[in-house]
């Protein structure tokens, strides 16, 4: 179902640079390449009070950077996840961040609201990061959302921690996919890190040997 999704995608949007709108055989032109680079600021944070024990991020959650998430969430722009992965992955610092990995999955969505968007924006990035890489593994039938949760940017820090709470369920029939294996989780922006944390809590909890945290942008 993934896959037919995906060729749909690339049927219906064409490839252009996700930044300029260029129309190019690829998905990030040379210009755009540059200006990019210019406010590419990897920051790798690690954690002894936390279920997970690394963040990485590529940007500021600002600027363009900023606009082009919202865009891709909000403004029906799911094609913008060719650019998003070609920029994680002609990064040397991403790169060798993911070999430390054996799974890559994304931070699920509520069934309902995932309809309703008509795709995943993490899914889509962290498959095409996957496959792009082919040194880990991508998995989307491990972690569940089971709870229908208010959005987490309309709340404070406390609320955030409750909102979530609960909220993700590990597949049983999957465990044995995450015993004494390190799991990277995907999802566009860190604010808090409480999303990311309970979702780590989840993997730890069923047997993860580490569970480390990749996003496009940090707030």
């Amino acid at each position: 179902m993934f896959n037919f999704i995906e060729k749909i995608l690339d049927l219906i949007f064409p490839p252009v640079c996700g930044i300029c709108n260029k129309k190019i055989n690829t998905y990030l032109c040379g210009k755009c390449e540059k200006e990019i680079n210019k406010i590419t600021c990897v920051g790798e944070n690690r954690y002894d009070n936390k279920y997970f024990s690394t963040h990485m991020y590529l940007f500021k959650y600002e600027g363009i950077i900023r606009n082009k998430i919202i865009s891709y969430k909000f403004n029906d722009k799911p094609y913008l996840y060719k650019t998003f992965c070609e920029i994680f992955v002609k990064n040397k610092k991403v790169c060798e961040f993911l070999k430390k990995y054996d799974i890559i999955i994304s931070v699920p969505m509520y069934k309902k609201k995932k309809n309703q968007r008509g795709y995943n924006q993490s899914e889509l990035i962290a498959k095409e990061i996957a496959k792009k890489t082919e040194n880990i593994e991508y998995r989307n039938d491990i972690l569940l959302k089971i709870k229908n949760t208010a959005r987490q940017s309309s709340l404070n820090k406390e609320q955030r921690k409750e909102n979530i709470k609960n909220a993700y369920l590990i597949k049983s029939s999957n465990k044995e996919y995450i015993l004494n294996k390190n799991i990277l989780i995907f999802d566009d922006i860190y604010t808090t890190g409480s999303t990311a944390n309970e979702c780590a809590k989840m993997l730890k909890e069923a047997g993860a040997k580490d569970v480390g945290i990749l996003t496009i942008a940090r707030d």
